[in-house]
């Protein structure tokens, strides 16, 4: 399969989990074309200002890489700070929040497979 940037679907998401502002999601490939291993492999694009709120993964986990911009993520209570090349991961059954810390659009690859 190939595809190319026009083809790939973005979700627009207001508040999401909770958070500011609206994120943008890049689909690099749909939930489908993950074959029941997960439901996301996509960009996701935090502008100034945003947030996905604190929320619980349950039967799935996710982990970020970050691209571009400055995140500052809470990590089952524990506060930091991301940039370019570092990742974080929220495993099942624990809990994440993710911000925008700079003043350019933080971009990242996230990646939601289910837990067995």
């Amino acid at each position: 399969m190939i595809k190319k940037a026009a083809d790939l679907s973005v979700d627009l998401e207001q508040n999401l989990k909770g958070g500011q502002g609206t994120v943008r999601v890049i689909n690099i490939v749909e939930r489908e074309e993950l074959y029941g291993t997960g439901r996301l492999l996509g960009v996701s694009i935090i502008p100034p200002g945003g947030s996905i709120g604190y929320h619980t993964h349950t039967g799935d986990f996710e982990t970020y890489y970050i691209l571009k911009g400055r995140a500052r993520v809470n990590d089952n209570g524990t506060v930091g700070e991301l940039g370019p090349g570092d990742m974080m991961q929220c495993r099942n059954g624990d809990s994440h929040s993710i911000e925008n810390a700079g003043d350019v659009d933080l971009e990242y690859i996230a990646v939601i497979l289910y837990a067995k």
